[in-house]
């Protein structure tokens, strides 16, 4: 079953050569978000557990996860994907002079397992227009008026 991906096109600037013209680039414009409890309607559709069963399990699921990531474990969610932590940081001459205060940040990491890269299969895109200006939204951000109607 295709899906259809909505997207706008903008000028960037190259940053590296701020006196070029600015070139057009396509990004995905979302058609909204999904919260657990909307997760939990959706799965108590297609099973036989109460949407209340399926909301602890997916609050739980949420704290299982941050606690494995804390204890430095990669979490493996079968087919969705894998979530372990990776850092950055400056580099040592030898390894002896490495110590952890050369580490500047650390990030999660997420790949995708097959199910989710099994998702972007057989996707079409549709053009729409932007949804804000970058000036617009800081605008709207700032208590400016509301550019949503």
């Amino acid at each position: 079953m295709a899906r259809n991906v909505t997207y706008s096109v903008s000028p960037r600037i190259n940053p590296r050569d701020k006196e070029a013209p600015p070139k057009y680039y396509g990004h995905v414009q979302a058609r909204g978000d999904i919260s657990l409890r909307e997760m939990s309607e959706r799965i108590q559709q297609t099973c036989t557990v109460h949407k209340s069963d399926v909301f602890a399990v997916l609050v739980a699921l949420e704290d299982v996860i941050t606690e494995a990531l804390k204890n430095g474990e990669i979490v493996r969610l079968g087919d969705l994907g894998t979530f372990q932590i990776g850092i950055s940081s400056k580099g040592a001459v030898t390894e002896e002079d490495y110590t952890d205060s050369l580490i500047k940040k650390a990030r999660i990491n997420f790949r995708p397992g097959s199910a989710l890269v099994g998702a972007l299969d057989g996707l079409t895109f549709q053009k729409v227009s932007v949804k804000y200006t970058k000036d617009e939204k800081e605008e709207e951000e700032e208590g400016g008026e509301d550019l949503t109607s």
